[in-house]
């Protein structure tokens, strides 16, 4: 399922959903995946507005084993887990991206970082 979509900088989680979908009907994507794909998608875009500036680069891919849905911002913090520090509230987004993600991969330096979230085509990646 080749094929990829992108947007420009500095979009909101709305916009990046319609990409998304647009994208992936196109190419006939089952609801249940269209669904997990959608929900990482505004899960990263929303953390990257909340927490660190906005979106600066965004891409929906189909590969043969998954869509990969990559989010770029300008900020070099990592995201984080629930309570780590327990003090500090959130970290529930990244979770649920970590729950319908087969795998993620962050790359990260002085001027921002990029998340890949590779949302798998069959099988569940939930509980693994």
């Amino acid at each position: 399922m080749p094929g990829t979509s992108r947007s420009k900088a500095g979009l909101r989680c709305g916009d990046a959903r319609q990409v998304a979908r647009e994208a992936l009907s196109a190419r006939g994507v089952g609801e249940r995946l269209l669904d997990d794909v959608l929900t990482v998608v505004a899960e990263l875009v929303s953390n990257a507005i909340r927490h660190a500036g906005g979106v600066t680069g965004f891409s929906v891919r189909c590969l043969p084993d998954a869509v990969a849905v990559e989010v770029s911002d300008a900020s070099p913090v990592l995201p984080r887990s629930p309570g780590t520090p327990v003090e500090v509230p959130g970290g529930f987004g990244w979770l649920v991206v970590n729950r319908l993600a087969a795998r993620t991969e962050i790359s990260a330096d002085h001027s921002g970082k990029t998340i890949t979230a590779y949302v798998p085509l069959t099988g569940d990646a939930r509980g693994a």
